[in-house]
């Protein structure tokens, strides 16, 4: 399973680690996801999805059966 956010596209992102001796090493910084039923009223099923946590914030302020006509509009299964 990728470590890439459903609805943000969010993945892993590489940088320096720093050491006090100012050794630069490259590591990877993975995004905060957690994986989420959510119930669709509309369809009457559950969704599971594999979400950032600003994924949620945002499922939370415009809802989740827009999220997911957006997700439908791009081409993503649900």
């Amino acid at each position: 399973m990728s470590r890439v956010c459903q609805i943000t596209g969010k993945g892993p992102m590489r940088g320096h680690k720093v050491s006090h001796a100012n050794n630069k090493t490259l590591r990877r910084t993975y995004p905060n996801l957690q994986t989420k039923r959510l119930w669709v009223p509309t369809e009457k099923r559950w969704v599971t999805l594999r979400l950032s946590v600003a994924a949620l914030r945002e499922i939370e302020k415009r809802g989740i059966e827009t999220v997911l006509a957006e997700m439908r509009r791009k081409g993503q299964t649900v």
